[in-house]
């Protein structure tokens, strides 16, 4: 026999235990009583059946389901005796919710928690590139969604580079390994322009990793744009309200990340035609007002030559009315410069006297004897002196 302290006794039962029941092989199910929360950190509640109850105790960063009385939950972990008050409890590390209720209800819980925490927020959507070139694709492989997110994303437009992380998509290992494909493609040896997570429909409790707050968390927190399309058109997961965007389907999701080539050629088409249009119309604008100029500036060329030759004619009337007007004052000028000449005195009957070479102009010009030369019209004399009248 082998005699044991109390605390060793305690110890010894909480490592038989420990290995007995790993919470990977096995899981209580039951629904949930007398929920309480301690300063945020600790929490304690019963699961319970007919004819048991087992008192349970978790902390709120292990538990990402949001639990209440009388939900029916599956819960896992491993169970231990407190060493001081001896008490046995079930230490639990993860919670599923069971039954549509149960996860109906988990749903809105969570729904309602991250709303508040602003998970949702249109503020914080960001748009996914209208023509990506690299994305990252977090989905199952062997699914049917994958296949046929493949097919519609070539048949609409074709040489996008994908980085594909398989993942399972429901069961115990899906949440884990979505998160981490969250965090894989996140790399900035990536660069990618978008991430996509599909899955095809399923119950409830099929879409339940996408349901979680880890998957909520991984989506909140990545830098790159997400786009999410998991089920059919009327399911709805926690993924969807957290995502950039939402895709009724993986087929949608396909249909929303690229466009159509077929209509981006029609719409090429399209605005060639309008532009071509448009500059035909605008060269047309311009050709017209080439036109209206040139009509103008005939116009006024016209106008600007008749005003020149009206100008020139003003000028030449001016001009021989100058002439007319000067010549008639030279040969007024003509008439009296010769009606003064002295010749045509002469002619009338008059002479010019001149003695000693100077022009005589009164008889007291003379003396008796003095010898004087007379110019007539025709001709001249001389001759002297003989007697001096004065002529008052």
């Amino acid at each position: 026999m082998h005699i044991f302290s109390v605390s060793e006794f305690i110890t010894v039962l909480n490592e038989i235990m420990r290995k007995a029941i790993s919470p990977h092989e096995v899981g209580i199910e039951g629904e949930i009583a007398e929920y309480r929360m301690s300063q945020n950190k600790w929490i304690w509640f019963k699961i319970k059946d007919n004819e048991g109850l087992i008192d349970c105790f978790a902390t709120v960063w292990q538990l990402k389901v949001p639990l209440e009385d009388g939900m029916q939950v599956r819960i896992y972990g491993y169970p231990k005796i407190h060493q001081k008050s001896g008490k046995f409890s079930f230490n639990v590390e993860r919670v599923e919710p069971v039954g549509e209720g149960a996860l109906r209800r988990a749903f809105e819980l969570l729904k309602q928690k991250l709303e508040k925490e602003g998970f949702f927020a249109k503020e914080r959507k960001r748009a996914i590139p209208k023509f990506p070139a690299r994305v990252g694709l977090i989905a199952s492989g062997e699914s049917a969604a994958y296949s046929d997110f493949i097919r519609i994303l070539n048949n609409r437009w074709g040489g996008l580079e994908i980085f594909h992380v398989h993942v399972a998509v429901q069961g115990a290992q899906a949440i884990k390994e979505i998160t981490e494909a969250f965090l894989e493609l996140n790399a900035t040896r990536y660069t990618l322009d978008a991430i996509i997570l599909i899955r095809g429909g399923g119950s409830l409790e099929d879409l339940q990793a996408f349901n979680s707050e880890e998957v909520a968390q991984a989506i909140f927190a990545s830098k790159i744009p997400v786009l999410v399309g998991v089920g059919h058109e009327r399911d709805e997961t926690i993924a969807d309200y957290v995502a950039d965007l939402r895709a009724s389907t993986p087929s949608n999701a396909a249909e929303l990340l690229v466009p159509d080539k077929r209509e981006i050629n029609y719409a090429i088409r399209v605005s060639i035609d309008r532009i071509s249009e448009r500059f035909n119309g605008m060269l047309q604008e311009r050709k017209d007002l080439v036109v209206r100029l040139v009509n103008v500036f005939t116009r006024f060329a016209d106008q600007r030559r008749q005003w020149v030759t009206d100008q020139i004619k003003k000028i030449e009337d001016r001009f021989t009315q100058r002439v007319s007007y000067f010549k008639e004052h030279v040969q007024f000028a003509h008439r009296t410069l010769g009606n003064l000449n002295p010749k045509k005195l002469l002619e009338r009957g008059y002479s010019i006297v001149f003695c000693n070479n100077r022009v005589v102009k009164s008889s007291q010009d003379l003396t008796a004897g003095d010898t004087v030369d007379v110019t007539l019209a025709r001709g001249k004399f001389s001759g002297k002196v003989l007697k001096i009248t004065d002529s008052h």
